[in-house]
């Protein structure tokens, strides 16, 4: 029996949150979900994706905003009240979808995934991965570019050049590929997508509440 004040504490409910940095939707989900999380006692696990792969599967070669022109009007515009009611600003970026395996690939390096193999990691990572979103929806700047990305790392206080070497790394695409390959096997679709410890899969910005909240409860 162990001695009184020695108990450890639970562990938190852990919500795995899936995204791609072209999705306009994980604008908004990933820029105010770190408060909420907190707020509800969930820990996050970020996990970046290229949704490329999911949607070849799909049949499809670049994103149903585009290949249906008029659910793309409907998104942007639906995407600008969602902006307006959040208080985010938002500008198109020059290319959509944008091209974003490099983004990806440092957010693995900065979230720890080849070194920790999943364990969240305490550091840069997540706040790279908003500053990302930030800079291509808020102020439509091309994070395709390895300058943006370098410049989004400085003011991070992060040394881009060997932040930028290591996502040239094999492991790192290795990771990248896993990563995506088990967010397929997980039947993600789409971004964001939200999964908790049991499996449990909510989609959308508008299912993050909902998503926490399941996480919390059935931890």
């Amino acid at each position: 029996m162990a001695e009184a004040g020695s108990e450890t504490p639970d562990a938190a409910p852990v919500l795995d949150v899936w995204f791609e940095f072209a999705s306009t939707y994980s604008y908004p989900a990933v820029v105010r979900i770190g408060p909420l999380a907190a707020a509800a006692g969930v820990e996050l696990r970020f996990r970046p994706l290229l949704l490329g792969p999911i949607f070849k599967a799909q049949g499809w070669d670049t994103s149903p905003f585009n290949l249906y022109p008029a659910k793309g009007r409907y998104m942007w515009r639906d995407l600008a009240r969602v902006c307006a009611d959040l208080g985010l600003p938002l500008t198109r970026p020059p290319v959509f979808p944008a091209h974003t395996m490099l983004a990806a690939r440092v957010a693995l390096v900065g979230l720890g995934a080849a070194a920790d193999q999943g364990k969240r990691a305490a550091g840069w990572g997540e706040a790279f991965c908003v500053a990302v979103y930030r800079a291509a929806f808020g102020e439509g700047r091309d994070v395709a570019d390895a300058a943006v990305l370098a410049d989004i790392l400085a003011s991070l206080g992060v040394d881009p050049g060997p932040v930028l070497t290591a996502a040239g790394s094999a492991a790192i695409k290795a990771k990248l590929r896993q990563e995506t390959e088990e967010a397929a096997r997980r039947d993600i679709f789409g971004s964001p997508s939200f999964v908790t410890a049991g499996g449990e899969l909510f989609w959308g910005n508008d299912r993050l509440e909902q998503a926490l909240a399941w996480a919390k409860r059935t931890a």
